[in-house]
């Protein structure tokens, strides 16, 4: 059985086929679903999606990209939705410096309330991190969100940031890049713990091969556990097994 610790199911790419989303993933042996939000909205979209369905789960933030809608009643909301039973985690919150869709500051004010929140609330946080991973591991720190733990989403540092988000406690997501034939997440995928490895599809995007410009769906985080096991040379079985425990830990899976 697999985990997909990262999918957006409430994006647009997915109206009217969600249904029929979770219904593929669950043939394809995906367990479970954390499916993210990224304001307000689709935070609220994700729970309601949730709520019905056993093995979905939902989360509560507002991305890097969204966070001039992180007005103060916003955050308010949030606080409130993070109390739901089916929210397992703090986010997607985190740095975008590569974007730059919004002010650093800004960014950086809202990803320490983020954590604040997940410290208060006990749940840990789903981080996005591009072109700042250094940035939001000092912030982590001296914000000691090392205490409500989390995960580095899709994560696209080199081997010394991965190793300190390791020594940190953080788990990092691996999804279709690695099957990309210049990606670097792959060796990076392989160089850490196994303890800290986590499945992901970040769906709808960066579908894996052979899917990739397509559409991604939870479904596909099968071919992302089957090429990294051949990868690691390790059993399907028992590297599906393992990655999935690390899911269950990390978010309290059922």
């Amino acid at each position: 059985m697999l985990v997909d610790t990262h999918a957006h199911l409430n994006f647009p790419q997915f109206l009217g086929d969600e249904e029929a989303t979770i219904r593929r993933a669950r043939k394809a042996g995906v367990e479970s679903i954390v499916n993210v939000g990224t304001n307000l909205d689709v935070s609220r979209k994700a729970i309601d999606l949730a709520l019905p369905h056993e093995g979905v789960y939902a989360t509560v933030g507002f991305h890097p990209h969204d966070v001039e809608l992180a007005d103060p009643g916003g955050l308010q909301a949030l606080k409130r939705l993070a109390s739901n039973s089916k929210v397992v985690a703090v986010g997607e919150t985190g740095l975008d410096f590569f974007r730059n869709y919004a002010p650093r500051p800004l960014q950086e004010r809202i990803f320490r309330f983020h954590i604040r929140l997940a410290r208060q609330t006990g749940l840990p946080l789903v981080i996005h991190s591009r072109g700042a991973e250094d940035r939001v591991m000092d912030i982590l720190e001296a914000e000691d969100g090392v205490a409500a733990g989390g995960a580095l989403h899709c994560f696209g540092g080199g081997p010394d940031q991965a190793k300190r988000a390791v020594a940190l406690g953080f788990h990092l997501g691996f999804g279709g890049t690695v099957t990309y034939r210049r990606a670097t997440s792959l060796s990076v995928a392989l160089g850490i713990s196994p303890d800290r490895v986590l499945l992901e599809t970040d769906c709808p995007y960066l579908a894996p091969v052979p899917h990739r410009g397509r559409r991604n769906e939870p479904a596909y985080v099968r071919q992302i556990a089957e090429f990294l096991a051949g990868r690691a040379n390790e059993p399907l079985e028992s590297f599906a097994a393992r990655t999935t425990e690390n899911a269950r830990r990390l978010f309290g899976l059922m």
